[in-house]
């Protein structure tokens, strides 16, 4: 089981659009293995592969109660959308952070699997919410960039306030008390 670390915003490799994935190989199948333990060990629902660091188009998502039913999209592309509504997101990229975002919670995607097959599904409910925002990462966006004006400079301030609060605990001003 390889574990990958999780970037947190403000990482800059976040931004970054990822590239397709051309070659479906024994490399492919072991970045998706690695994104899979990753998502399960961290407790989530869904990753993209940016989010580890990698700039591939890959997204995995598994909402089963076990964690026993992932799902593997490669170069995923939204052919339509429908049925909006207003759903509650969180991020394991963006930490601490939940709010309201609208999606559409109905959507016909074109993708290939692990092996290079091309499929298209038709998603509902939190899959296609899921789909949405790991393709969002694929194009550098994060699920705060949805949120209006006022929501996300409230959401962008206190992510600001926590990584000084991480940077202070991590390097102390030489000649500062520290609990060890």
């Amino acid at each position: 089981m390889t574990r990958l670390r999780i970037l947190e915003y403000p990482d800059p490799r976040l931004r970054r659009r990822a590239e397709p994935v051309r070659k479906f190989d024994a490399d492919l199948a072991q970045q998706i293995d690695d994104l899979l333990d990753t998502l399960h060990a961290s407790r989530g629902i869904g990753l993209a592969a940016p989010q580890v660091g990698l700039a591939q188009r890959i997204i995995v998502i598994d909402l089963s109660a076990g964690a026993s039913e992932p799902e593997v999209f490669i170069n995923p592309e939204i052919v339509s959308a429908d049925r909006l509504g207003l759903v509650e997101e969180s991020c394991l990229s963006v930490p601490g952070i939940c709010d309201t975002v609208r999606r559409a919670t109905r959507l016909r995607v074109r993708s290939h699997r692990r092996d290079g097959d091309a499929f298209t599904s038709q998603v509902d409910g939190m899959l296609a919410v899921c789909v949405q925002h790991e393709i969002d990462h694929l194009e550098g966006r994060l699920f705060i960039d949805r949120l209006p004006f006022f929501r996300r400079w409230k959401a962008r301030r206190q992510l600001a306030r926590r990584v000084a609060t991480k940077q202070l605990d991590e390097n102390p001003a030489p000649g500062s008390l520290t609990a060890r």
